[in-house]
């Protein structure tokens, strides 16, 4: 074989070995691929039930509600126009309390229901994470 096509066949099995490792790349990743939403996006349907993604709002003071069971918890996100209701099974971060912005990355479930897999607290009292304050403002 000449030195040009043996070139040319390295070139080609490297292009191949390149786009099955992005193709695997983005496989593996597609169930952590969440988009942000808000509760006015919600309610605008522009969420189907099944979809990840992270919903982002403040806690309406009065919603926070801790289970029997110790580790559920059910509160309400607010964008300020409109609430969904939350639930989460697991460990809320210490900065977690109603009136405080929180992202909660999970699921909607049919009825309007958001089951967050994990919760984001926000880091002091004047913070707000970027999306979440580029949503409420266009809103």
């Amino acid at each position: 074989m000449k030195p040009k096509h043996q070139r040319l066949t390295l070139v080609a099995v490297a292009a191949v070995a390149l786009l099955g490792a992005a193709l695997l790349a983005m496989w593996g990743l597609k169930d952590r691929a969440a988009y942000f939403a808000t509760p006015s996006d919600i309610a605008a349907g522009e969420l189907k039930p099944g979809e990840s993604a992270r919903l982002g709002g403040m806690v309406v003071a009065g919603s926070l509600q801790h289970l029997p069971d110790g580790v559920t918890i059910r509160f309400i996100v607010s964008d300020l126009k409109k609430t969904t209701p939350v639930v989460f099974r697991g460990i809320a971060p210490s900065l977690f309390r109603e009136g405080s912005g929180v992202v909660a990355e999970g699921k909607l479930e049919g009825g309007g229901l958001f089951v967050a897999d994990n919760l984001l607290a926000k880091h002091d009292e004047r913070y707000m994470p970027p999306p979440i304050a580029k949503a409420m403002a266009r809103k």
